[in-house]
């Protein structure tokens, strides 16, 4: 059996290749999503307003918000080619993948309004979900958000939050009724990221950048009307805005993969381990779990396309994260004492740092503790454990 694509689908991924043959700047084509970077570069920025303005930011959505009216077909082969390609939409993914969609689809008009800026990346924003305990759990968070005559008073802590140092607006989980059960009685609020009473505190990484960060609040004033959705069902969103942040992404994780096993017989030809049969066998194992993988995501997609559930889709980010680390440690086993002396500059020193954010990749948008445990309970329909 041979799998492709029809005459239609292939115009319009001639279409986009086109697009970004003439557009995608240089330093999109040289930028490494391994390579995080503290800021978010004015190449970037001007990038992401390209695409929008072209109508290639989020193909499926009408052209007010970057999109072109989109299939989902045609919008599965463009995110196939920019993956190929290597090149991002953008450095900063809260405002157009989780904030933008939860607000059109949960937001009264004046948050709906905030989309396109989102979107385009005028506005950056960041999400104020993990805290120190409450992590994996979301539900567990503890920052307050207690009403006072028309604001809330916000007071607590989020921790890992990306981008919060370059954020204008923070898409903020508070809990608003502590009584209720703890999946309940959370709400979301917009809060201006200039407010009094916020603090930020970049956290310095193993790989040397400073993406995430702390987040204080202490007596923050945020007016009741940035209230998104009705009061204490802030969990129903919750589920949406993980939902956005995954939707595409097994397309990006499986060509990365491609791509890492690609570099991988690579290395092992120039440091002459093609025939050593160990080798050989690690090599075809990854190689033949990624295309496996990627034949998955498309038998999910037919799936989502027919209407029906996809749970080959909540698998793919356990999958792709934890195969990612394994083709990182087959890299440095292959470097040998090589690897610690791997330094910038050299070629090979993209294993040993995609091999430090293989780890937070098991992390985050999700430990792959908490997947294994969700595919049990809402795929397998495994009991919980006493």
């Amino acid at each position: 059996m041979e799998l492709g694509w029809g005459p239609e689908e292939e115009r319009f991924r001639a279409e986009v290749r086109a697009f970004l043959e003439r557009h995608a700047p240089p330093e999109a084509r040289a930028a490494s999503r391994d390579e995080v970077t503290d800021t978010i570069p004015e190449w970037a920025r001007r990038w992401q307003a390209t695409l929008f303005d072209h109508g290639w930011m989020i193909p499926g959505y009408p052209p007010e918000l970057g999109g072109r009216n989109a299939t989902p077909t045609q919008t599965l082969v463009y995110l196939e080619e920019l993956a190929a390609a290597g090149i991002p939409r953008s450095l900063h993914f809260p405002g157009y993948a989780i904030v933008a969609p939860s607000l059109l689809e949960y937001g009264d008009t004046a948050q709906r309004a905030l989309a396109p800026a989102a979107i385009r990346g005028d506005d950056v924003w960041c999400i104020g979900m993990s805290e120190p305990e409450a992590g994996s759990d979301l539900a567990a968070l503890r920052t307050r958000a207690v009403r006072d005559g028309s604001s809330f008073l916000v007071n607590g802590q989020k921790v890992w939050t990306s981008y919060a140092a370059a954020a204008d607006r923070c898409f903020c989980y508070v809990r608003t009724d502590p009584e209720a059960p703890k999946h309940r009685g959370i709400s979301v609020l917009i809060i201006d990221m200039a407010s009094p009473g916020i603090e930020v505190r970049p956290l310095r990484q193993l790989t040397g950048s400073a993406e995430f960060a702390e987040v204080f609040f202490t007596d923050v004033r945020v007016p009741a009307a940035n209230l998104v959705g009705r009061l204490n069902d802030g969990w129903r969103i919750t589920q949406g805005s993980l939902a956005h942040e995954r939707a595409g992404l097994w397309v990006e994780g499986v060509a990365r993969l491609e791509h890492t096993v690609a570099e991988l017989l690579d290395l092992a030809h120039r440091r002459g381990l093609t025939g050593d049969p160990i080798t050989r066998r690690r090599l075809a194992d990854l190689h033949q779990r990624a295309a496996s993988l990627r034949a998955l995501g498309y038998r999910g997609f037919a799936t989502f396309m027919s209407r029906q559930a996809a749970p080959e889709h909540s698998y793919m980010k356990l999958a792709t994260s934890e195969l990612a680390k394994e083709a990182f440690e087959c890299a440095l086993d292959l470097l040998g004492p090589d690897a610690v002396l791997v330094g910038d500059g050299r070629p090979d020193r993209r294993f040993v740092h995609g091999l430090f954010v293989s780890f937070a990749g098991t992390i985050g948008g999700g430990t792959s503790e908490i997947q294994r445990n969700v595919i049990a309970q809402r795929v397998l329909a495994l009991p919980r454990g006493r």
